[in-house]
């Protein structure tokens, strides 16, 4: 069931928007099975205190989860975001970031999709959860 084919990481842009760029997302992989991504925490994403904003992570976990969601359910329709819960477990002020993102479940109406972000270190920095509702194509 759907299309588990891929992208073309230098093709991100199909993806990408302005904000998604302004994040800085480096797609190392995608598919509807998994989506890697590297990110860079910079000052730009700090809220006041000088560490990474929580919704800076809530954002990337939902651009992997989004994307591979779209991936999995292909030509049948677009893919949206309807829930996102994000848990934050180590502060972080700059360096390289990993996120990877699992699916939980892919149903008829619905997904769920894990988003963990590592440093450099290997850490757990944060781990996401975002339900995705499948929208058939007209």
């Amino acid at each position: 069931m759907g299309d588990n084919q891929g992208v073309d990481t230098n093709d991100f842009t199909d993806f990408a928007g302005p904000f998604v760029e302004f994040l800085g997302i480096d797609l190392v992989s995608a598919s509807g099975d998994e989506v890697v991504a590297t990110w860079n925490a910079e000052s730009k994403h700090h809220q006041p205190y000088g560490i990474v904003h929580g919704g800076v992570h809530c954002s990337v976990v939902e651009t992997l989860a989004s994307i591979g969601g779209a991936l999995w359910f292909g030509e049948r329709g677009q893919v949206v975001g309807v829930n996102n819960n994000t848990d934050f477990f180590r502060a972080v002020r700059e360096g390289r970031l990993t996120s990877r993102g699992l699916p939980l479940h892919r149903g008829r109406s619905q997904q769920v999709w894990i988003v963990e972000t590592h440093d450099a270190d290997g850490r757990l920095v944060s781990r996401g959860q975002v339900r995705l509702q499948n929208l058939a194509a007209d």
